[in-house]
């Protein structure tokens, strides 16, 4: 973490500002290691400050690195008690990570005299690149999704619910060590299997459908997407021609995938395959994108 900080801190130097007040729990936990904080106000010079309501105090000074943990406590008014500690600091320029428009008029109001800036994108720059722990939870968070997924293969019939399959595909990566879900398990069949965000319901999968499986697992904050479409029996020879131009199509993508090559052109990789085949216009998603902390991060295919 304090090497997270340490390049937090050439940011605010290459961006001439004094400090950045990170309010987004992904961008804290990542600079201070604590899930829970309220907001990370971190200078360019001196002692980190993590502000956390009374309830979390206790597990963020256990959790929480290289960051001094600050307590809101109930009928203190938590902006105001920030506020304070921007100015008493002598702070002339904030930087902001992701925040909303309320929020951001809060603290313009709150800090009239400071200069504020964006640094969302800068942030940004720093969470993409994965460090070696990072990865390894990243791996170990697809191989729990590659087991809830090897799960949902196994069970799959007819006469099964959409909510069954879905139950015990969380069970599974659950058991095995997940500390949650990325996301909303997707359990689409039949007709639903066309609505690339669905969700699960209580449809009955019945021989010839099309069931299309979006899962993730997390693993210490980390996460991971895997989708998968299964047939429920025998497939027609239209359903194996789809099943081959999707495959062909993503190897074509992941051929083209190396250091420096375009998003656009790994897109279009894959998108000229299914156009040549005569998809074309069902092909309505983006190609892919990042994981992290986030469900959907850069880069975006």
């Amino acid at each position: 973490m304090s090497s997270r900080l340490e390049k937090l801190r050439n940011i605010l130097a290459s961006e001439n500002v004094d400090a950045v007040l990170i309010s987004d729990e992904k961008n804290i936990f990542y600079f201070a290691g604590f899930f829970g904080g309220f907001r990370l106000l971190a200078p360019i010079d001196g002692e980190s400050i993590l502000f956390v309501h009374s309830v979390n105090y206790e597990a963020a000074r256990e959790q929480a690195k290289n960051v001094k943990v600050e307590p809101i406590r109930i009928g203190e008014k938590a902006d105001s008690k920030i506020f304070e500690e921007v100015n008493r600091s002598g702070i002339k320029s904030l930087g902001l990570d992701r925040i909303g428009a309320a929020e951001y008029l809060r603290i313009k109001e709150g800090l009239k005299d400071v200069r504020i800036e964006f640094l969302d994108n800068a942030i940004w720059s720093l969470r993409k690149v994965k460090d070696e722990n990072e990865i390894a939870y990243m791996r170990k968070a697809a191989e729990l999704t590659s087991k809830g997924m090897e799960k949902a293969i196994e069970i799959a019939r007819a006469g099964l619910r959409e909510y069954e399959v879905a139950a015990e595909i969380e069970f599974e990566m659950h058991k095995l060590g997940s500390n949650g879900i990325a996301f909303d398990t997707i359990v689409c069949s039949g007709p639903d299997s066309a609505f690339p965000h669905g969700g699960w319901g209580e449809r009955e999968l019945r021989s010839g459908d099309l069931v299309v499986i979006d899962i993730g697992a997390k693993y210490r904050g980390y996460c991971s997407d895997l989708t998968r479409t299964l047939i429920i029996g025998t497939p027609s020879e239209k359903q194996i021609h789809i099943y081959r131009t999707i495959a062909e199509a993503q190897k074509a993508a992941i051929s083209r995938m190396k250091s420096g090559e375009k998003a656009s052109e790994i897109d279009a990789a894959a998108r000229k395959h299914i156009v040549e085949r005569g998809y074309g216009e069902y092909f309505v998603h983006s190609l892919g994108h990042g994981v992290g902390l986030d469900i959907h991060e850069p880069p975006s295919l």
